[in-house]
């Protein structure tokens, strides 16, 4: 069963952090409805909500990705990159451990969840104004550590993001070895003997898609896009999502996705 760790819009979302984009009133009471309309999309799909207490003076907390990064055989508790983030951890971090053996960042590493896609064994890491490389130098020791235990074969893969505040903001994955991206903020060639998808040039935030087994549920706003997507064999299933855009948020941000199928964790661990 796949379960998606969610938490509640903050009522001081309108105090979030902002750094790509000019600030806009966010109406709380739409954006609370497009989130709940989100977690009963994952439901349609199969996925299970464990959603977690609203946190009103995190203002960030509704996008729980940056906090954590979750594998079959552990979860990694972020570093973020926003000082004001960091408290949104321990609360994560309790979630998780009744499912995961867990693994925590420390500083200087800082890194965002949303910097991180993973694409079979490879974790690509972006380098942004969140993510640093002392943080990425820290996972890869993690993850040698899980696959000495585990035999896994995860390897990092460190990608520079300009343009915009996350990797995932740029480029996700729609299919086994198809992406969408925006060519504008990532260099194309870091994601090697991978299908590519670009973005309709006059919607540059529309990288941002969540892949649930076979459909990816997508904003409704970007139109051109989705139409790209349609024609190469993607299912798609749209969402208003433009509240939430306002806060510098995007689908992948609203969960933390995990497989329940690995037995409890048996004790945690820092780096």
């Amino acid at each position: 069963m796949k379960i998606a760790i969610t938490r509640p819009v903050s009522a001081n979302i309108n105090q979030c952090e902002l750094t790509h984009i000019t600030r806009q009133p966010i109406d709380l009471e739409r954006a609370r409805r497009q989130h709940a309309q989100y977690e009963q999309t994952l439901q349609s799909l199969g996925v299970e909500i464990h959603r977690l207490p609203a946190l009103d003076d995190q203002p960030d907390a509704v996008f729980v990705e940056d906090v954590a990064l979750v594998l079959d055989e552990c979860a990694i508790l972020t570093n973020p990159g926003a000082v004001s983030r960091r408290p949104e951890v321990d609360s994560v971090a309790d979630a998780l451990r009744s499912y995961r053996e867990t693994f925590f960042l420390q500083a200087p590493g800082t890194l965002d969840g949303g910097d991180v896609l993973r694409v079979e064994d490879t974790l690509f890491v972006g380098l942004s104004d969140r993510s640093n490389q002392v943080a990425v130098d820290q996972l890869e020791h993690i993850l040698h550590s899980i696959n000495l235990k585990f035999g896994s074969k995860y390897h990092c893969r460190a990608v520079q993001v300009s343009g915009c505040l996350h990797l995932k903001s740029a480029v996700t994955q729609i299919d086994d070895e198809l992406l969408l991206v925006n060519p504008d903020w990532i260099q194309e060639e870091d994601f090697p003997n991978l299908r590519l998808i670009r973005v309709d040039p006059t919607e540059p935030y529309a990288a941002n898609a969540l892949r649930i087994g076979d459909t990816v549920i997508y904003p409704s706003a970007y139109t051109k896009t989705k139409a790209r997507l349609l024609e190469a064999g993607i299912q798609v299933v749209t969402l208003e999502a433009d509240e939430l855009a306002k806060a510098e948020g995007a689908l992948t941000c609203c969960s933390l996705l995990l497989d329940d199928r690995k037995p409890p964790p048996t004790h945690q661990a820092e780096m």
